[in-house]
């Protein structure tokens, strides 16, 4: 094997692969993908809007549900060792599949190129307080060279860098609290009255949460795929994610209802809190690795789309394709006003469509998910692939109805998914036929 091949990544569509996962590496990888920019101001959208204790009881509750279907398509993935793209293969078909793989693959690079910019301007910071200078554009570059090099690894040199950034988000987050509590009085926001800013009332509150877990559905089975056994992959993940929800939009709860208390306009970001303290570097940078370690994912994941659109092609390829265009992609000018349109069309277009996958696993039955699927040119096992569009354009239309023209008072992300999976379980049930011989996946769960 020459140099070259060791320094790249050899990850592969293939169900038989070595499973590399364990419990921590788990729990870390989806403490390091929730500690990001987005969800910490997601926290800052509910306070002064909703009592902080209701705020942080929300958010635990909605991270516990919404969670369940992010860990649902990833024990699928465990199960059968498939990537998430692969598994839509099923009930969609290839063609299906193909589609959605290349609609994965254009949301996940856009949303790259913000989360370039968001790690660049943190980057810019950290360095303009050490030395003064600043230059944006060349350090958004230098971070999506970061990620590059390091998705181009695969997934065990993604696995090991997310353990670490965790690590480290964990330990300044933390410091960042201590002196947040320390130069300002946090129990306060026990107290604090309710003021609308934000438009948020608790239904809307509960379905801002619910989403940002399902926005993952679509990449869980790509990592999860390499966990060392079901339990894991659950436990694992729910831990994770759930306590990453907590931190990340606790520290957004907790700056925003300070810098309301303090008469600052209301923000997400501790920097601006902690600056003039000389503690805005370590704010900085929790900013900075929580944007990067979410970023890697993304990129690896528009990679493993990219695959399945192209399974002959090599790992390293689409990953330094796809690398480059986001490297240029973040320089695009006001590409950062794109970002709650990004967040609507992500649950416009994913949730329904993995409400099918997982009807289609769970209550169907997991005859034909196996890594046939890589091979096959039609559909292996139920003729479904028509009801399966069919059902996904519908919960796709309701999610744009009751998103932009009629919002429902408790949101539409949960009733899309629930409504998406019981329309495609009633269609196949009535209108599709079992075929006598059908494929089995090798492990029957």
């Amino acid at each position: 094997m020459t140099i070259t091949k060791r320094m790249l990544g050899q990850d592969t569509l293939d169900a038989h692969h070595s499973k590399s996962l364990g419990a921590f590496g788990t729990v870390f990888l989806w403490l390091g993908a929730n500690v990001v920019v987005t969800t910490i101001l997601t926290g800052m959208l509910l306070v002064p809007d909703l009592p902080f204790t209701t705020a942080m009881g929300t958010v635990l509750l909605g991270s516990l549900i919404g969670a369940i279907p992010l860990l649902l398509v990833g024990l699928m993935g465990q199960h059968t060792g498939l990537p998430s793209m692969v598994l839509t293969r099923r009930a969609y078909g290839p063609l299906g599949s193909r589609i959605i793989s290349l609609i994965n693959m254009a949301v996940l690079i856009a949303w790259s190129w913000i989360q370039a910019l968001l790690a660049g301007m943190s980057l810019d910071y950290a360095i303009s307080s050490a030395t003064g200078y600043s230059n944006l554009p060349l350090m958004t570059v230098l971070c999506e060279m970061i990620v590059v090099l390091v998705v181009l690894r695969g997934h065990l040199g993604i696995e090991k860098v997310e353990r670490w950034a965790a690590l480290a988000m964990v330990g300044l987050a933390a410091i960042v609290l201590y002196q947040l509590n320390r130069h300002y009085d946090v129990t306060s926001l026990l107290d604090m009255p309710i003021e609308s800013r934000n438009g948020i009332t608790l239904g809307i509150a509960f379905d801002i949460v619910v989403a940002t877990a399902f926005s993952w559905i679509s990449s869980s089975a790509d990592y999860n795929r390499n966990c060392k056994s079901g339990r894991i992959a659950i436990w694992g993940t729910y831990s994770g994610y759930v306590l990453a929800a907590m931190i990340a939009m606790g520290l957004g709860a907790v700056v925003s209802g300070l810098s309301v208390l303090t008469g600052m306009p209301q923000t997400y970001d501790p920097t601006r809190l902690l600056s003039g303290f000389g503690f805005g570097l370590p704010a900085a940078l929790v900013v900075f690795f929580s944007v990067m370690t979410t970023n890697i994912m993304a990129v690896y994941s528009a990679t493993m789309s990219c695959m399945n659109v192209s399974p002959g092609m090599a790992f390293w390829k689409p990953a330094l394709i796809i690398g480059v265009v986001t490297v240029f992609g973040a320089l695009i000018p006001g590409i950062l006003d794109q970002f709650q349109n990004f967040l609507l069309l992500v649950g416009a277009l994913f949730i329904p469509a993995f409400a099918v996958v997982i009807a289609d696993y769970f209550l169907l039955g997991k005859a034909g998910y196996s890594s046939e699927l890589l091979k096959a040119r039609h559909q292996l096992g139920r003729p479904t692939a028509k009801v399966a569009i069919c059902a996904y354009l519908s919960g796709a239309a309701l999610a744009a109805y009751w998103t932009l023209m009629s919002p429902l008072s408790f949101g539409a992300s949960l009733p899309v998914f629930v409504i998406t999976g019981a329309i495609y379980w009633f269609g196949c049930t009535l209108f599709v036929r079992r075929p006598s011989a059908v494929p089995h996946s090798e492990e029957d769960h």
